[in-house]
């Protein structure tokens, strides 16, 4: 015999970014759309124990990124390796969406909230 009951349940329905507070829902009826950074630090880091989560929109998260990949240029700037020039930098798989040209990259715009793993 089944026993059946009724359970409420907690279902999200948009996260909010943390950088620029907008909302990461796209169109009304599909699941919000979102990118995470986050970093949990281990034995013999100074940062031992901390962890960090922090959820961007689209916009900001493909500035970051642009952010990321020119930090990642000028360390390379000087050194004999030549491939510190990443056209797809962090992608790992590509999607099978409309990627628009000026969606790629764009220029960063001031507000980086970012941990660095090194």
């Amino acid at each position: 015999m089944k026993v059946k009951t009724l359970k409420q349940i907690e279902l999200v329905t948009d996260v909010r970014c943390d950088v620029c507070g907008c909302s990461t829902v796209m169109a009304e009826g599909y699941s919000p759309q979102f990118g995470v950074l986050q970093a949990a630090w281990g034995y013999g880091s100074p940062h031992d124990g901390e962890q960090y989560e922090v959820e961007l929109c689209e916009s900001c998260f493909f500035e970051d990124l642009a952010q990321l990949c020119r930090n990642r240029q000028l360390h390379f700037m000087f050194s004999d390796d030549r491939d510190w020039n990443i056209p797809d930098f962090g992608l790992v798989k590509p999607g099978s969406g409309e990627r628009r040209d000026d969606a790629a990259l764009v220029p960063f715009t001031g507000h980086l909230l970012s941990v660095f793993i090194t």
